[in-house]
């Protein structure tokens, strides 16, 4: 994957989701778990909240205009794999998750599109 070509990207329905999360949540952070259904969505919580270790991999900070910090992207190490040539898309779509993602109350959840990294 080229340096310059984000590994995370957010569509901008995501971005302004975000920064609404941000004022009501306060730093926030991602981690896509893999699994099926839910479980391959990402999931946001407040920054800390969800535990990362050695099986996961930090994909991105994600800098999102009006947000005063960097969002971090987390993926475990086993879905990484299976996406790593892929560039990642985090979109916003109505109709709620049945995770703990912050946004199940807006009653929207985060969804990831995808490329191939040389398309």
């Amino acid at each position: 994957m080229s340096d310059e070509a984000p590994r995370v990207e957010l569509t901008p329905a995501a971005a302004d989701l975000l920064r609404r999360l941000r004022t009501a949540h306060g730093p926030l952070m991602f981690h896509q778990s893999g699994g099926c259904c839910d479980g391959s969505a990402p999931m946001c919580y407040p920054e800390g909240e969800f535990r990362t270790g050695g099986s996961d991999v930090r994909l991105a900070s994600l800098t999102v205009e009006g947000v005063a910090e960097p969002i971090a992207f987390w993926m475990s190490k086993s879905q990484f794999e299976v996406w790593s040539h892929t560039r990642l898309i985090v979109d916003v779509v109505e109709g709620r998750g049945s995770g703990f993602s912050l946004e199940a109350p807006e009653g929207v959840r985060f969804l990831i599109r995808s490329r191939l990294v040389d398309a």
